[in-house]
C-alpha cells in the first residue's frame, strides 16, 4: 500500500548530500524574499548560476529540485504552487475529487498552444501524465498510484487512481504535471530539444549541454504578464569558488549558495540573500523493533538519545548557525507543524542517563553507525562525543557515500546521521520516512497508531498529520538536530521569493526589482 521506489529516492538523497558538503562559515539571518534598490525594466537577460545540469530536457524523464529551472522555463504544469505552498490554477483552471478521492477531474485552458503550433488539450494532458508515470524520472513514483488518465472531452481531463494519494495535486505542480507537445514524444531529440508551451524556448544553437543553457522568450506565451525577460541563461558552476568569481565579476544575476563561507564576499558584491529552510539534519533511529540494537526498541532509550544533543551547539558547529533547531521532521510551512514539539527534549545529559538506567542500561551500550567523508568532518566526532557523555559508545564504519546510503536503506545499521528534505505534505513525509514501506523506515517497523493516522491522512483528514507528527516525536522515532538554511543570492537588479519545498525559487518568482 505504501510503496516507494527505493533506488530513485537514494539517487535524490545523494544529490542532497553534495549540497551540504560545502556548508560552513559565519552565521547569518534568514529572509524568504530579497531585492536590491536598483530599478530594472522588463526585457533584457536574466542569468542564473546553477550547480547541476538537467538529467533530461524531456518532460517525461526530467528531474526536479536542483533541475527545476531548466524545465520550468519551457514547460507549463497542470497546477501551480505558490511560494507558501498554496496550490493555484495553471493549465488546469478547476479541479475536483469524487467522494472517495480516487478520481480527479480537471477543467483545462482552451487557449494554449505549444511552440510548434500544436494545440494543448485534455488528450495531450492525459498522454503526458501517463508518460511521466512510465518514464525514467527520479520522481516517476509520484504517479505510481495513477491507474489511468483520459480525456472526458476536449478540455476535461480525468485521472483515475488505484488508491487515494493526497499529494497528487502537489505533484502536478512540478515535473509530474509538465506538458510537452505530442510531436516531441517520438523525436530522436526529445532529451535535448524540449517543445513546451512555457514562457521560454530553448536556443539549442547557443546552448552548450552540461555548461550553459540559453533561452529566448516565447512570443506566443499565453501568460505574458509573467514573462519578465527577453532572454534567460542558466550557467552551471560546479564549485563555490567558480560561483563566487562569477558573482564578483558581474557574470550572473542570481545563484544558489551552498558554501556559507562565501556569503560575506557575496554580500559585499551587492547581492542579497533569499533564505528558506528546506532540509533537516539529525539521527534516524531506524531500528525501533530492536533487530540489530535491542536497546532501541525501548522508547526511553530513544528519548534519552534525543536528550543527549545540544542542538544549538551542533547547529553552530556543523553549519555555523545557518538554520534553526528542531525536534520534528515536519516543516514550519506545514499546517501539521507544532512549534511546541521543538522543546520536547531539552539538552539534559543527566536526565538522559537516568532514562537509560530506568530502561535497564545504567552502564550504557554500544551503537553501530556508518560515517562518510562526504559529510563535513566535524559531524561524526561531535555526535560520538555527545552520545558518549550519556554512556552510549558509538562505533563507526567509514563508507563511501553510495555505500552509506545503500547500507542504511538495506537495514545494515540501527541508526545513522542523515540530511533529508522536509516535504510539504503529510502524505509525502509519511510515505518517505514513516510507513512500513517508506525508504527511510528500512526495518519496516509497523505501529498501530501510525497505521491508523496514515490511513486518515490518505483519506484527506487534515487533522491526522498533526497527530502523527506529535506521535513520532513523543515516540522518538527520529532525533532531528536543526533545519538548514538554503540561500539564493540575487543582485541589486533582481528580486526573488523562496519556494516552499524547493531548493530554487520558481522561475516566475525571479524577476526585475521594482
Amino acid at each position: 500500500m505504501f510503496s516507494i521506489k527505493r533506488g530513485l529516492i537514494a539517487t535524490a538523497v545523494v544529490s542532497t548530500i553534495s549540497l551540504v558538503a560545502g556548508c560552513s562559515g559565519g552565521s547569518g539571518t534568514s529572509d524568504t524574499t530579497a531585492s536590491g534598490d536598483s530599478t530594472s525594466s522588463t526585457g533584457g537577460t536574466l542569468t542564473i548560476a546553477t550547480s547541476t545540469p538537467p538529467t533530461s530536457m524531456s518532460a517525461q524523464n526530467t528531474g526536479f529540485g536542483s533541475e527545476s529551472l531548466y524545465t520550468q522555463a519551457v514547460y507549463d504544469s497542470l497546477l501551480r504552487a505558490e511560494p507558501d505552498g498554496t496550490i493555484s490554477p495553471n493549465l488546469a483552471t478547476e479541479w475536483s475529487w469524487n467522494s472517495d478521492r480516487t478520481v480527479l477531474t480537471m477543467k483545462l485552458r482552451d487557449d494554449v498552444t505549444f511552440t510548434d503550433g500544436t494545440q494543448f488539450n485534455a488528450d495531450v494532458a492525459a498522454q503526458n501524465v501517463l508518460r511521466f508515470r512510465d518514464g525514467t524520472s527520479s520522481n516517476a513514483s509520484w504517479l505510481s498510484r495513477v491507474a489511468d488518465a483520459k480525456a472526458v472531452d476536449d478540455y476535461t481531463l480525468e485521472i483515475d487512481m488505484s488508491e487515494p494519494d493526497p499529494s497528487l495535486e502537489w505533484y502536478l505542480t512540478m515535473n509530474a504535471g509538465m506538458q510537452e507537445s505530442p510531436a516531441a514524444f517520438d523525436s530522436p531529440d526529445v532529451e535535448t530539444t524540449p517543445i513546451g508551451s512555457g514562457p521560454y524556448i530553448l536556443d539549442t544553437a547557443s546552448t552548450v549541454v552540461g555548461t550553459t543553457y540559453v533561452y529566448d522568450a516565447n512570443p506566443d506565451y499565453w501568460n505574458p504578464d509573467e514573462q519578465y525577460y527577453s532572454h534567460l541563461v542558466l550557467n552551471i558552476y560546479s564549485d563555490s569558488s567558480a560561483l563566487l568569481n562569477a558573482i564578483q565579476g558581474g557574470q550572473v544575476n542570481a545563484g544558489l549558495v551552498s558554501d556559507t563561507t562565501t556569503i560575506p564576499q557575496i554580500e559585499a558584491a551587492g547581492f542579497s540573500l533569499v533564505s528558506s529552510e528546506l532540509d533537516y539534519q539529525g539521527l534516524l533511529l531506524m531500528d525501533r523493533d530492536g533487530t540489530l540494537a535491542p536497546e532501541l526498541s525501548d522508547v526511553r532509550v530513544r528519548q534519552a538519545i534525543n536528550m543527549a544533543f545540544d542542538r544549538e551547539a551542533l547547529l553552530n558547529a556543523f553549519v555555523s548557525g545557518y538554520g534553526s533547531v528542531t525536534e520534528q521532521i515536519w516543516p514550519e510551512s506545514s499546517s501539521s507543524y507544532d512549534a511546541s514539539l521543538d522543546t520536547t527534549y531539552s539538552y539534559d545529559p543527566e536526565g538522559a542517563k537516568a532514562l537509560l538506567a530506568e530502561a535497564g542500561y545504567p552502564n550504557g551500550f554500544t551503537l553501530q553507525m556508518p560515517s562518510s567523508s562526504a559529510f563535513p568532518s566535524q559531524i561524526f566526532p561531535l555526535i560520538q562525543q555527545q552520545l558518549a557523555d550519556i554512556g552510549i559508545t558509538v562505533e563507526y564504519t567509514d563508507l563511501q557515500i553510495g555505500d552509506y546510503i545503500n547500507d542504511m536503506i538495506a537495514a545494515k545499521y540501527p541508526a545513522a546521521f542523515m540530511q533529508l528534505q522536509e516535504d510539504p505534505t503529510d502524505w509525502q513525509i509519511a510515505t518517505f520516512s514513516i510507513t512500513p514501506e517508506a525508504i527511510f523506515n528500512p526495518f519496516h517497523v509497523e505501529d498501530a497508531t501510525v497505521t491508523d493516522l496514515v490511513s486518515k491522512i490518505q483519506q484527506g483528514d487534515t487533522a491526522a498529520g498533526a497527530e502523527l507528527n506529535k506521535y513520532v516525536v513523543d515516540q522518538a522515532w527520529f532525533a532531528p538536530f536543526y533545519r538548514l538554511t538554503t540561500n539564493f543570492a540575487v543582485d541589486a537588479n533582481t528580486t526573488a521569493v523562496a519556494q516552499t519545498g524547493n531548493v530554487y525559487p520558481y522561475i516566475w518568482n525571479i524577476k526585475p526589482a521594482a
